[in-house]
């Protein structure tokens, strides 16, 4: 029986949960994921875990913040005045707004969490949902196939 090696194309499905069993995001039978290991396209924990697996065998492995979304960091929460969100939107906590800034003479759009609204001050997170926490995933290997 084959079994995972570098540069494989690998389908799974799996489970990704943080410690308090909240799954964040999942894939089944029906829509697996496909991997081409070596091309970054998964954690390198992960990738590693794969190595050596064979069809219908699963594993869980567990990944730091800092192989995944990186720290949380206090920077990246901000208040801002109502004004600079636009009229046409009412923030409430736990929102997910597009706001536009500049980086390097250019204007980018980011999503930013609202954390708490207080009259006209918003405070806004700009940290990704999954920074600060341990990710951890069981999955099964599906297919194995060699690149073309």
């Amino acid at each position: 029986m084959k079994k995972v090696e570098a540069k494989d194309i690998v389908t799974i499905t799996y489970s990704g949960r943080l410690d308090d069993g909240t799954v964040f995001k999942a894939a089944d039978a029906e829509n697996p994921m496909q991997l081409e290991l070596g091309k970054q396209e998964a954690p390198p924990t992960l990738e590693a875990a794969l190595m050596g697996m064979k069809i219908g065998e699963k594993k869980r492995v567990r990944i730091d913040p800092d192989e995944s979304y990186g720290q949380r960091m206090k920077n990246l929460i901000q208040e801002l005045n109502r004004e600079q969100i636009g009229d046409n939107i009412e923030p409430k906590p736990g929102m997910i707004i597009s706001l536009a800034v500049e980086k390097d003479g250019h204007s980018h759009q980011v999503p930013a969490t609202v954390i708490e609204v207080k009259g006209d001050i918003i405070t806004i997170d700009y940290n990704h949902p999954l920074a600060g926490h341990h990710l951890t995933y069981d999955f099964e290997v599906i297919d194995i196939k060699k690149p073309s």
